[in-house]
């Protein structure tokens, strides 16, 4: 298989979704993908998409009423495919028609949007999916290559001024209020981009997981193009 992913250690690469949902995680290997080829006319889909809010849920409903040339048409039952597959395997998968995700502009000295640096938190065993069909595909970066913003000494410092100062209860505030999930890239770090059209899981943080949870970061959206965007 002639694919990009191969020669990285963090990514485990399969070619049908039984593997990709029953393939472990094991040492630095934290994102497994379906790699893929697609067919079809996905920027066909979403020009004939109506984008109601920033984020817009599309149905398969809504998929389906859509008129679309044969192409337009080999990539709606790909999508279609996509959300059987994971809503039979259990997940409740999400089509998304992304014009941005909003920005957190709460502080000056840290971010906790999605286009910075994070890993997903879970209380029950449960893992990331998502695929990009159309537009800018996000990037993941290996666990040695990032830092958690807490441990920043500057972040770090500021955090406490905004708790209240004390040590005590300290742990459980950068956790209740998610800042520990946010991480910034280390210097020379190599992300890589997850590209269109592969479906890919990625490890989140929960008790029973043995590997480390997966970094990633959503992409900054090209100049006026929409995302086409499944994940749960």
């Amino acid at each position: 298989m002639n694919d990009p992913f191969s020669e990285n250690n963090q990514i485990g690469i399969v070619s049908t979704f039984s593997e990709l949902v029953n393939t472990n995680f094991q040492g630095t290997v934290n994102a497994i993908c379906w790699y893929r080829n697609l067919g079809g006319d996905f920027k066909e889909i979403v020009s004939k998409l109506q984008l109601k809010e920033n984020i817009t849920e599309v149905s398969a409903e809504d998929l389906l009423t859509l008129q679309l040339s044969e192409k337009g048409n080999v990539a709606r039952e790909i999508v279609l495919n996509d959300l059987q597959l994971l809503t039979d395997f259990g997940a409740l998968p999400s089509l998304n028609l992304l014009k941005n995700y909003e920005r957190d502009e709460e502080f000056d000295f840290i971010s906790t949007d999605v286009y910075s640096y994070h890993v997903d938190r879970s209380p029950i065993g449960t893992d990331t999916f998502l695929c990009t069909y159309y537009g800018a595909a996000s990037d993941i970066l290996p666990n040695e290559q990032a830092i958690q913003k807490i441990q920043d000494p500057e972040i770090r410092k500021k955090l406490k001024e905004l708790h209240d100062g004390s040590e005590e209860g300290f742990e459980d505030f950068l956790k209740d209020c998610f800042f520990d999930l946010h991480y910034q890239a280390k210097p020379n770090a190599e992300p890589t981009n997850l590209g269109l059209g592969h479906l890919w899981r990625l490890a989140v943080d929960h008790p029973k997981q043995k590997v480390l949870p997966c970094v990633h970061r959503a992409p900054v959206e090209n100049e006026g193009e929409y995302r086409l965007l499944l994940i749960c």
